[in-house]
């Protein structure tokens, strides 16, 4: 894992370029707040500070520096996945600027996990404007599972983003050598707007695997199909024509934007290095930087799940459960399941008579902060708790996610199968019950399922028009959890997720590839 540079040179360890400007920010910054202690003026007369905080780079910064702007794309799943990336640059002590509309911005703070609060104070966070937009509900009887209540958000988003990103990129620009943007593959704008820059450099963060492009490239077919027997799964076949519609604009102006100087993946080499070797050949072909650095969110053990006062009863509730006795149930934050099937998955989770964490959400409005506070699954939450008689867990709030898949108890996932939520489960070693509903999510379950073999496929993603029968969830669950199949693919998953921790540990692939952004930014 990461170590900082007084423990490197704790340990007699020679310090990198990166490590030495930790130790020069730091310093800059002790005697910065040595300045504000004392009342002293030396800190007015530089420029105005660039982030919401008001505590940082408020004198102007040496024009040697380099920043970088993360520009997500405001949805959970991209959200959580570009504040990862951007605490862990700026924790190595590069200046980072964290931009999306205020909602989101407030969105990402309020739910990153792993992460101390003196970490999210290194990250300057800015609020783009955009116009207001309809945030209406989700609709779980629509005909298609994606979440297309969301169009309002990403309209307002794409019409109004660039121009507010473009003044910021102007006044960071204007105080440092160098401007690397980070920006979610969804946001080719912010591409354009690095690329008016006279020292700005762009480069495209990727939210899935890395085996989801290559079915779109030379040869790419033939390796998933002919090689490893896999189906390939294209985005565009799991949502909605609207977004599709939506998506071809954007593609047809992608189309007159200066390309990237290279591309981010939050991934390992560890889950998918065949993929991934496949991929960077193609593009570093064509002159583009390739790093696959996850995955990205912290790595959890039992020592830091102990820490704090203020834990989620869940929690709590694992401490008191056996060893690998848990099935952790969630659907993400974009997806939401009708009625009656939620009450076969209730009838089978009480059948199979396991210990479960069930968190029942409906997928998120576009602005969090609009909801009116009623939940559709209060009474069912009452009425299902007492039935259960403490084998299980009903939570119809936000639940902590990460610390549940790290927990010792935890044995099993039933999920989605967002790439966020998988690179959790296996740095963590957990498998995975996949239930995929839209988007990259039928790939992701492919891909975990067939290639890795560390989950089962509960539903295969065409059938979402179908409530899937009690006794069909029943069988699954109970293969996982009590039967030798499942104990060996549990196993596997652990032994996945050994390999994946070592990827990221000193020396290791991601964490390689990470240090390698960063010495090629700071050049």
């Amino acid at each position: 894992m990461f170590q900082t540079p007084a423990k490197a040179l704790s340990i007699g360890r020679e310090l990198g370029p990166w490590e030495r400007r930790i130790l020069q920010v730091d310093a800059w910054r002790e005697w910065r707040a040595g300045c504000t202690r004392r009342g002293s003026d030396d800190t007015a007369t530089g420029s105005r500070s660039l982030g919401q905080s008001g505590t940082r780079w408020q004198q102007k910064p040496s024009m040697e520096s380099v920043a970088v702007v993360a520009v997500p794309f405001p949805a959970q799943g991209h959200l959580n996945q570009l504040l990862h990336l951007s605490l862990h640059l700026a924790t190595r002590g590069l200046p980072v600027h964290f931009a999306a509309p205020a909602e989101h911005v407030r969105q990402a703070k309020a739910r990153v996990h792993g992460w101390g609060d003196d970490a999210l104070r290194r990250v300057d966070f800015h609020e783009l404007a955009i116009s207001e937009y309809a945030s209406p509900p989700p609709d779980p009887a629509a005909v298609s599972p994606y979440p297309s209540h969301l169009m309002p958000l990403l309209e307002a988003f794409i019409a109004d983003a660039p121009a507010a990103l473009a003044a910021l990129l102007r006044g960071v620009s204007a105080s440092h050598r160098r401007v690397v943007v980070v920006y979610d593959s969804a946001n080719a704008f912010a591409a354009e707007e690095a690329a008016r820059l006279h020292n700005g450099e762009g480069f495209a963060f990727h939210c899935t695997a890395a085996s989801a492009f290559v079915g779109r490239m030379d040869g790419g077919a033939q390796l998933l199909r002919d090689v490893h027997g896999l189906d390939d799964l294209p985005v565009h076949a799991f949502v909605t024509e609207e977004f599709l519609e939506f998506i071809g604009k954007r593609a047809r102006v992608a189309q007159t934007i200066p390309s990237s100087a290279g591309i981010l993946m939050n991934t390992s080499r560890a889950l998918e290095g065949e993929f991934i070797d496949f991929v960077a050949e193609r593009l570093t072909a064509g002159g583009k930087k390739v790093f696959s650095i996850g995955p990205l969110n912290p790595m959890l053990d039992a020592s830091a799940l102990e820490q704090g006062t203020a834990r989620h009863e869940c929690l709590c509730w694992l401490d008191r459960q056996p060893v690998a006795s848990v099935l952790y149930v969630s659907f993400g934050s974009m997806s939401s399941l009708r009625g009656e099937q939620i009450e076969e998955l209730a009838a089978a989770l009480h059948g199979s008579k396991q210990r479960f964490i069930w968190v029942l959400r409906d997928a998120d409005r576009g602005n969090l902060f609009t909801d009116s506070g009623e939940n559709r699954h209060t009474k069912f939450q009452t009425k299902f708790t007492k039935e259960i008689e403490g084998t299980g867990l009903v939570i119809i709030e936000w639940a902590p996610q990460l610390e549940i898949l790290a927990h010792p108890s935890t044995a099993a996932f039933m999920s989605h199968c967002g790439w966020n939520s998988i690179m959790e489960s296996m740095s963590h070693g957990k498998p995975i019950l996949a239930w995929p509903m839209h988007s990259d999510q039928p790939w992701v379950a492919e891909l975990v399922c067939k290639y890795l073999k560390a989950g089962f496929l509960l539903r295969p993603c065409d059938k979402h028009a179908e409530v899937i029968p009690a006794t069909t969830i029943q069988q699954v669950i109970e293969k996982m959890m009590v039967s030798e199949e499942g104990l060996a693919m549990r196993q596997r998953a652990m032994a996945l997720g050994e390999a994946v921790r070592t990827s990221v540990a000193v020396g290791g692939s991601s964490q390689n590839d990470i240090e390698d952004f960063i010495a090629h930014i700071t050049r």
